[in-house]
Parts: C-alpha cells; structure tokens; sequence
C-alpha cells in the first residue's frame, strides 16, 4: 500500500496523460458514437509521442482502453477494456479482415503502417458494434486521405534508425492531385535484428523485415460525387517471436477495395459511402531456425474475405442518425504437417481449423439527439446473422470424435443494443451509458483443432456447441476542461454471461511433446470485468506542460481471477515546447501483479518504472521542410516483464532512436 499511496500521490501532483500532448493531439473525445475515442497519428514529428516511425502498437498502447500483448518484436495483440482479440472487432477503414494464424502472429493492426494510418477510432463496448459482434469494443483503422487542396505533387522521404534491435526504417509518401483525379502512394520498409532487453541481454528469434505498400486512387465525378479505389500490401518475412515455440516464414496480406461517396451538406442525407472490398492472409509458421526442436512442423494458414457495406448518415431537427449494412463472406483454413525422423514412419498431417465458412450480416442504426444546449443522447442497435459451415470433409470428421452429432453448418442470431446520455455545461462534460451484446465464438473457440498454447502449455480442442456469449455493461465519464487544466475520468463495467474460457479435460490425450494436458472451450456462467482510469493535463506556462495517467482492471469469477488483467499502471510525462522544438521527460510504470491467474497459467510481475526522454525540431529550409526527432527509450536499461508479456518475454532495454522525415 505504501506504493500505491506513493503513485496516487504522484499523480494527483502532476495530473495526467501519457503524455502532456497526448491529450490534445492524439485523443479526441465524440459525441457522435458512444464512449468514442479518436487517436490522431498524422501529425508533424513534433508533436508525435516519442516516436514519429514507431510501430502502430505502440500507439495504441498508449490508449487506456488498450492492452498489447507482446508475443516478441512484432505484431502484438491488442485487448480492449482487459478482452481477448476474439472479443473485439478490428477493421481497416471499414473493411473486415480475419487473421491466418492460429497462434495470433498476425493481428489485422499488423497490416498498417504508422506512416499510412490517419487516425485509429476506438469504441469501447457496445459502442464498436457498428462493424460486427463485439463484447469488449472495436478499432477501425483509418488510412490517410489525400488533402485534394494541394494541387500538384507533395511528397516526403523518412527513415529512421534504433539501437536496440539495429531496426532501420525507409520510405516514402507521395501525393498527386489534379481538379478530377489524385492518388497517394506509401512504401515503408523496416529490417531489425534480435534486440536487446535490460542489462544488455539479446532476446533470440525477434527478428523482422517487413515490407508495406499502400496505394490509393480516386475520381471525381462532380464536387459531391467521387470514386477511390485502394490497395494493401503487407509482407513480413523471416519474423521471430521469441515468446514461442515456432517462428514465421512469411506473412503476406493484399487489401483492396473500391468505393462511392456522396456528399452533400444541404441535404437531410448528407452523406452516403459504400464500398466494395475483398482481402487475402496467407502466413506460414515453421520451426527450421530452432535448435533442439523434437519434431519439424509446419503450420500454413489461410483467410479470405470479402465483403461489403453501405453507410448513411443525415440529419433531421436535432436528431443525427447513422445506418450501416454490412456483410461479409470469409473462408479460414489452417493445417499442420510433423515431419518425421524416422524415414520408416509417417509424416503426421491435422487440419487445425477445418476449412471454416463464415457468412455474416448486420444493420446497425444509431441516433444521437440533441435535447438542449446542455443534454443530449446516444441509441444505437443492431441484429446480426452469422452462419458457419465446416466445408472440409477431414475437418468435420475430425472434430465428430469428439461431438458425433455434430453438424456441417451452425447459424445464430446476434444483437446489440445501447443507450448513452451525455451532460455538457461550461468546462464540464459527464456521460452515464448501459448496453447489451451478444457475439459468436471465434473460429478457434468453436472449431479448433489440437491448438497448441505456449502459455498453459495446453492443447486447446474448439466447441461448436458453445452458446452465444452475452455481456451487459455499465460506463460513466466525467471530464473538465480549461486552457490550463484537464482532467477525464472512466470507469466501465461488464458482466459477462456464457465467459468462453478453455478448461482441462482429463479424458483427452495431448498431441505436442511436452503439453500438460487438453483443454476444451468451455463456459463459465458469468465473469466481471472492471475498468477504471484517471488522466489530466495541467499547463504551467505556455510553454511547459506537465500530465499522468492511471489505469486499473479487475477480472474475476467469484474467487478466480481471469488472466492478462492489467494490474495498477501510471505515466507522468513534462514537456517544454518553443516554436518548433519541443522536450520531453516521460515515467512509466506498474504496481506489482498480485491479481494474477494460476489457474491458466499466470504468474505475477514485478513493479517497473522506467524513464523515457526525447527531443525534436522542425527546420525550415525554402518552402520545405526537415523533421527530426531523437531521444532515449528505458534510459536506465530497467530489465523487466508486464503482465501482458507472453511468458514473461521482456520489454526492450536501453533504446537510442532518431527519425528523419523531409517533406517536399
């Protein structure tokens, strides 16, 4: 208690946010969707927290709704509200995209880059419903739009460079825009090696090349009418994840889409988009660069999704309304092939996820009304259909061992429906919100097949016969606002009905080497998860900020805690901004993890605190510009874990950076 009296202390003294800007920049607070919050990275380095080329992960986890678990060097997991993947919905500018990879290497934020990426728009529960079924919330991952005002060609170089994996980050960002026609074009490439963890320790296989392309193209029919087409291509290739047993050969997505606008300000519908879109992961996990590895495998995987939807919007007296229909068709296949020693035996050949068929539909409606000039609410809902088909013979015959009246296809019926009112007077705003929602089991959770978890050390067996999980939530938030001050307050709470969670099945035998045992998805009746954060900016002069943040999650079934819940975690950042340059000092840290699960294979975490300084300018040369940011990251070289670190896999060490962007 005395450290957490320390820390409260800390913080109530220096206020919040993670970083005094942070809350100007980055996080924007919207009325328009519920509990919704906008993460703004376009901006000038100088006013980008620490890193102006800093992978898309670290920017999210500098959201208090957001966790990332770190399974090596690239491509975290991110949990909303203290909530798996499954229970999230993360789209790309709309678009659904399903991962390839049983084990999660390769989260859907895997496929953008910082560099592309305009905003990311959060929702937290109920309010992310617009694009899918969710529980915990949603991320819609929103690419840079071309500024069509800037006549011409505009264009930027970058590249940047960090010690402690020797990352070298390359690229470009180039922009053409004519009174009819524009297009946008964006390359990045990141190569590191293994990288470094406190006191100079390398971490084995966390290595990364990674190459990202997004283009985009668009016409305009007249000022109120236009079409974009656009394109992703990501390929990451010779990744490591240190934190698991197997690597990854490639990883490879293409995105593309093609879409109408209509815009039209006078009008009660005022704006109308649909787009078309279809995308395909391939990713291959393999074991050929492991040492004393008792048995080669690889682990393919495939996901294709197409999809569409139509968005209107308008406007009538003081109501503002939203309809979104959207739909799609995905198709997910993964196997796993054991490569023999013995050339007398059989290679071993499972399919993990017996080429499942999902179609999914939904119609989301939402409805903000204006009541006065200090009330208004927020109403949304939705209905969903999803139907999944087993289209593999070997798959349905495989998973009918264990469920012999189990049948080909399963369809369900979803909703979800919310319910915000919002106060706003002077410099106080407050909201009290309820919601309920229902979502399907995940592919694993419903379908898998000996799923090896590295965590537990468990092999995970699905269950299509699971119910549909259900959650009622509660929100709250009240924030003050001055030139000089501001602070926000959360809190959220859910009670989780059918709580999918893998549990020990004795009667099964295990398939991987070494595995402790078989666990099949089960239910728990209900589970409670609780959310509670502080943040607040407060403005010495006009030029030094000083800021600090809290957060604090709770997740529990009577006396069992549930795992990966974020213990106690603070951040105080001071700032000194002049003209274009600006410095910054940045402490981070958490409580020790007391709250932790056994029963699935958790230990707790020590306390850390760690200590982060940077510095930019922004030169002027003609009519260009040179942006340059610089500065250390865990500047006493602090070795340490959190408790979202995949078996304890530690956070990187003593990290100097510099990025370079010119603009032209």
């Amino acid at each position: 208690m005395n450290k957490l009296s320390v820390v409260i202390s800390l913080l109530i003294l220096l206020f919040h946010q993670s970083n005094a800007q942070q809350q100007a920049s980055y996080f924007t607070d919207s009325t328009h969707q519920l509990a919704e919050v906008v993460v703004a990275v376009q901006q000038k380095a100088t006013n980008k927290k620490i890193k102006v080329l800093s992978s898309l992960d670290n920017y999210l986890e500098n959201n208090n709704a957001i966790n990332m678990v770190k399974r090596g060097a690239y491509a975290w997991e991110a949990l909303i509200n203290g909530m798996a993947s499954e229970r999230s919905v993360i789209t790309i500018d709309g678009m659904r995209i399903y991962s390839a990879c049983t084990d999660k290497m390769d989260p859907v934020t895997s496929y953008v880059e910082i560099t592309n990426l305009s905003k990311a728009v959060i929702h937290s529960g109920q309010a992310g419903g617009a694009n899918g079924s969710t529980i915990g919330g949603g991320i819609d991952l929103i690419r840079t739009k071309i500024d069509t005002n800037k006549l011409g060609v505009n264009a930027s170089i970058f590249t940047g460079f960090e010690s402690t994996n020797q990352q070298k980050i390359i690229g470009t960002s180039m922009q053409y825009a004519e009174k009819k026609f524009y297009t946008l074009l964006d390359f990045t490439y990141r190569n590191a090696q293994n990288y470094k963890a406190g006191n100079n320790i390398e971490i084995p296989f966390s290595q990364f090349t990674k190459y990202n392309l997004s283009a985009t193209a668009g016409w305009k029919i007249n000022h109120q009418k236009q079409i974009i087409a656009s394109v992703i291509y990501d390929d990451a290739r010779n990744v490591g994840y240190p934190a698991l047993p197997m690597d990854v050969a490639f990883a490879k997505a293409f995105i593309g889409s093609v879409q109408y606008e209509y815009h039209n300000s006078k009008s009660t519908l005022y704006h109308w988009e649909t787009k078309l879109y279809f995308n395909s992961v391939t990713h291959l996990m393999d074991d050929t660069k492991r040492p004393n590895v008792p048995v080669h495998m690889d682990m393919p995987g495939w996901a294709n999704t197409a999809g569409f939807y139509s968005k209107l919007e308008g406007k009538m007296n003081n109501h503002n309304f939203l309809i979104n229909l959207n739909a799609h068709y995905n198709t997910s296949l993964a196997e796993m092939t054991m490569y023999s020693k013995n050339s007398n035996e059989k290679d071993m050949f499972m399919l993990t996820w017996p080429g499942v068929h999902t179609i999914f539909g939904k119609l989301f409606v939402e409805d903000k009304i204006d009541l006065n000039k200090n009330w208004s609410a927020n109403i949304s809902a939705g209905l969903s259909i999803n139907n999944n088909t087993i289209k593999n013979e070997l798959g349905l015959t495989s998973l009918q061992i264990f469920y012999p009246n189990l049948l080909a296809s399963k369809t369900r019926l979803l909703k979800n429906i919310a319910g915000k009112i919002n106060y706003r007077k002077n410099q106080w705003q407050q909201s009290f919100g309820v919601g309920f929602g229902e979502r399907a089991p995940s592919i694993s959770e419903g379908y898998g097949f000996y799923l090896f978890n590295s965590f537990d050390r468990y092999d995970y067996i699905g269950n299509p016969t699971l119910k549909n999980e259900k959650s009622l939530e509660i929100n709250s938030s009240t924030s003050y606002n001055t030139k000089i001050l501001s602070i926000h307050f959360q809190a959220d709470y859910f009670r989780i009905f059918n709580y999918i969670i893998g549990m020990p099945n004795h009667n099964f035998i295990p398939m991987t080497i070494g595995a402790n045992g078989v666990k099949v998805y089960q239910q728990l009746p209900y589970v409670n998860i609780f959310n509670l954060s502080f943040s607040s900016t407060y403005r010495i002069t006009n030029s030094i900020q000083i800021a600090g943040k809290m957060v604090y999650r709770k997740g529990n079934y009577e006396s069992l805690n549930l795992p990966q819940i974020q213990p106690i975690s603070y951040g105080s950042t001071i700032r000194y901004q002049h003209k274009n340059f600006i410095a910054e000092c940045t402490v981070e840290g958490a409580l020790k993890h007391t709250n932790f699960s056994p029963t699935f294979g958790e230990t707790g975490t020590d306390d850390y605190t760690i200590l982060n300084l940077s510095a930019s300018k922004q030169i002027k040369i003609f009519n260009q510009t040179v942006q340059i940011k610089t500065g250390f990251e865990n500047l006493f070289d602090r070795y340490y874990s959190t408790f979202a670190d995949w078996n304890k896999i530690p956070r990187n060490g003593r990290n100097f950076f510099i990025n370079v962007v010119y603009n032209f």
